[in-house]
Formats: structure tokens, C-alpha cells, sequence
């Protein structure tokens, strides 16, 4: 048997799942799961690098342990964050997360070199604060960069700790903002007019390109050997890619953050998209993941965590379902980003400081499909698309209610069934590397191997 190993990490988690074809299906299975999240460091919020690349190893070495070894290997992450290494090949430390709040501080100097619409006609990246675009000019002005001769996306640089190797992958790259829509590859000109150094920037590496084998010390922790393979590094362009979609459909991948969007074989760079906040991320194929980020599972994350989890999702779901508060607020408010109480800041929205918490778990959800309403009515505005579907995938879609508010307020069918879409998206990579086939073909897997289901309202 041929096991592909898909090794997924996300803000707060990651896992390691194994997959195999067996009568012409693909089938998953999840061997690891290790905790991940944001810690402050000093005043900064920070990524434990050495945590994150002991936890890739260890799931690596279970896959040994219970005897299904996998001929490859591929490592999605989240967007926008990165780690710095030294001329020796060290990590400058502290790998900074994206939610901290440092780059507030540079955002002007930045557009005073270039505008956010001039930048947006380059790029099709959203603005966004925490862009790899002004995390690097911080760490230009703080002097880091001066000690930098590696620059690696975090799942780049996992891999790099696995091969020794070091690529820069296409789809995550075009997170930081620093890549040109048009041209696919690193913005030179761009680069320049930050004073970010070229020399740090690799040559952008596909889906699907071979990294390497592990190294010898790396074959000695884990008990074996396997070929590391790019998938599409950025989580969301892993999702996507699993998504058997057509032009009539949207995807909205629901994790952490809500990422709904449609696919296209060319960027939108138009002002209305650029005023619109949408974005033009690299996909499978040079494809395009025409989106929009709204900030998701995130909310509910944070309350739960608030209250010492002392409720599960689906009893925070059936509290909502009992109030009949309908207010909604942006859930792209900037004081959501990393708050220090999520409620309270929920509440300031609301402006009501003693609001019951049923009713703040009701707002979120009514705002979260609110959101996503406003969303699907703008993709088809500026992409001149009518959309059938909303097709919604990740762990975000075992949320009945949400899924049922979505399909109410779009009024468009929904249909959910990929809950572990990135992790499969990975998979589809390597299999489509080592079998040879389209992604057309990959996602013809997809829909034989996992039934979709339509949600109800």
C-alpha cells in the first residue's frame, strides 16, 4: 500500500493525516494531532518554532510506529508568517505571529513609497495589517533584517528542517504581498522600492516541485525515509484545491478565519475589488483564489477559551439558537484581532457591556452569515458571475446552524462534506505529482470518494 502523509497545521492545531487510493477512492486517516497557538514573548506575540518542528517529527515517527510508512510528504500553514535565518542558518528569533501588533507603526511609511491602490494593481493582495509586506519592513527598521540571508514561509521552513533544502512556494508567497499577480513571481521592482533585499527571495516553486529526502538525522529520529513534497503551502489554497467547483460556485473555507471566495484563471485588479478588500491569492495550476478574509471560527475560539471551555461548540451553537438577538456587528472589526476578552469586545460592538452571552453567541452567528451574504453579492458584482452554490468546507462546516443561517441569508443552496478540505487538498498534490493527473482529474477523486450534502434552511 501507498500512503501519502498531509501534515496540516493551523493557528490553534495540527495533524498528520495519512491517505491512500483503495477502489478507485481516496481514504484518510488521522495518526497525529498536536496543539499550536499564538504566546507572548517579551510583549510580542510569537510562533515556538522548535515546538512546531518537534511536532512535525513526532507525527512523522508515529506514522512509522503503527507500520504505514509514506513514500511522501507535503506541509501546509497558515499565510503570512515566516522565519529568518542567519548566514550560519540559524533562526532569528522571535518568529513573530501575525496577530501581533508591531506593524501599525509602519503602514504609513510603507504607503507613503506606494499607495494601497497602486500596491493592490501589483499584487491583488487585500490590504491587511499583518501582510508579510509590513511584517518585513518592521524587521527592516528594527535592524533584523540586517542579520537575515534566509527568508522562508513557515511551511517552507518546516520542510527545510525536514530536507535541509530551502524553496519559496508559490501560493503561500502570494500572501505577503510582495509577489506581482501578472507576472507570478517575486515583485522586483516592489522589493526595491522597500529596500528589502532580492538576495533573500528565492525563485517561486509550484505545487507539487520535489524538495528532498529527509536528512540523515532527521531519518534517525523518525525511523525512515520519505520524498518531501510542495503542496500548495497556504492552507487555503490546499482547501481549494480539494473543492470540486465550477464558475457557477463559491468555496467558503471555515476555520479560524472565513475565507469565501471564487476561483479564476486571472486576477481582478480593478479598483472596485481593491475598495471592495478582496484578494487575488495563487492557487493549484496558477489559478486564482478571488476572496474575501472574514474572521471566522476565530470568534468562537477566543469565547470559548474565555469561559475555560466549560461549553462544547455544539452547546454554544444550541445557546444561540435559543435567543432571539439578531444584531449584527463587522467581524472584521479591528479590536477582534486579538483581544484580550472577545465578549468584551463583542459587547463594545453591540454597545451593550452586560449583554448574556447567549445572545452575544447569537450575534456572532448572524453576523458571521451577514458577512458572508455581503460577501457572495460582491464576488458576483465584481466578477460578473452568477452564483448557484455555496459550497462550504473545513471544520467550520459541521456548524449546522451556521450552515443553515448561510444558506438563509444568500439565499443560494449550501453544501457541505470536506471537513478536513486542506488536509486533503495536500493530499491531492502529491497524488497528482506522483499519478501524474490535472487537478480536474484530483477533484473527480474528491467527489467519488466524499458525498456532498445539501443544507437545509
Amino acid at each position: 500500500m501507498q500512503y501519502y502523509l498531509a501534515i496540516d497545521i493551523g493557528a490553534s492545531s495540527g495533524r498528520h493525516i495519512l491517505g491512500h487510493l483503495e477502489d478507485g477512492r481516496l481514504i484518510l486517516e488521522e495518526v497525529y494531532r498536536f496543539d499550536n497557538g499564538i504566546a507572548p514573548e517579551n510583549g510580542v506575540l510569537t510562533w515556538d518554532a522548535a515546538h512546531l518542528v518537534s511536532a512535525v517529527k513526532a507525527g512523522i515517527a508515529k506514522c512509522g510506529e503503527i507500520g504505514k510508512i509514506p513514500a511522501f510528504v507535503a506541509i501546509d500553514t497558515w499565510g503570512v508568517d515566516y522565519v529568518l535565518l542567519d548566514e550560519n542558518e540559524r533562526e532569528i528569533l522571535p518568529v513573530v505571529a501575525y496577530r501581533d501588533a508591531r506593524t501599525a507603526a509602519v503602514q504609513q511609511a510603507v504607503h507613503s513609497l506606494i499607495s494601497p491602490a497602486d500596491l493592490f494593481r501589483r499584487t491583488g493582495i487585500q490590504k491587511q495589517n499583518f501582510n508579510t509586506i509590513y511584517q518585513l519592513c518592521c524587521d527592516k527598521l528594527s535592524g533584523k533584517l540586517d542579520k537575515a540571508a534566509h527568508f522562508l514561509m513557515m511551511p517552507d521552513y518546516l520542510s527545510y528542517k525536514l530536507t535541509g533544502v530551502m524553496k519559496n512556494e508559490y501560493t503561500n508567497a502570494t500572501t505577503s504581498g510582495l509577489v506581482n499577480a501578472e507576472q507570478k513571481a517575486w515583485d522586483k521592482e516592489l522589493l526595491a522600492l522597500l529596500g528589502l533585499p532580492e538576495r533573500l527571495f528565492l525563485p517561486l516553486s509550484l505545487p507539487g516541485t520535489t524538495v528532498g529526502g529527509f536528512t540523515e538525522d532527521v531519518q534517525r529520529e523518525v525511523g525512515f525515509s520519505a520524498t518531501v513534497l510542495l503542496a500548495p503551502t497556504h492552507d487555503t489554497a490546499a482547501a481549494v484545491a480539494a473543492c470540486p467547483i465550477d464558475g457557477e460556485s463559491v468555496y467558503l473555507s471555515s476555520g479560524t478565519w472565513s475565507l469565501i471566495g471564487t476561483e479564476n484563471d486571472r486576477p481582478i485588479l480593478t479598483d472596485e475589488a481593491q475598495r471592495a478588500n478582496f484578494t487575488n491569492e495563487g492557487g493549484v495550476e496558477y489559478r486564482f483564489r478571488f476572496l474575501k478574509n472574514i474572521m471566522g471560527m476565530w470568534l468562537f475560539q477566543n469565547i470559548r477559551k474565555e469561559l475555560d471551555k466549560k461549553y462544547t461548540y455544539d452547546e454554544m451553537m444550541a445557546l444561540a439558537q435559543g435567543s432571539d438577538y439578531k444584531k449584527t456587528f463587522d467581524c472584521n472589526d479591528p479590536t477582534l484581532t486579538a483581544p484580550e476578552s472577545m465578549l468584551g469586545a463583542i459587547r463594545a460592538l453591540l454597545g451593550d457591556e452586560n449583554l448574556p452571552l447567549c445572545d452575544v453567541l447569537s450575534s456572532v452567528y448572524h453576523s458571521l452569515a451577514a458577512s458572508y451574504q455581503t460577501a457572495v453579492r460582491q464576488i458576483e458584482a465584481l466578477s460578473g458571475k452568477t452564483i448557484r452554490q455555496v459550497l462550504i468546507v473545513g471544520g467550520g462546516s459541521k456548524d449546522r446552524y451556521l450552515n443553515a443561517l448561510t444558506a438563509q441569508k444568500t439565499g443560494k443552496p449550501v453544501v457541505t462534506g470536506l471537513s478536513e478540505a486542506t488536509a486533503l487538498g495536500n493530499l491531492l498534490a502529491q497524488i497528482m505529482r506522483d499519478k501524474h493527473c490535472t487537478l480536474a482529474e484530483a477533484r473527480a477523486l474528491v467527489k467519488q470518494s466524499f458525498p456532498l450534502k445539501e443544507t437545509t434552511i
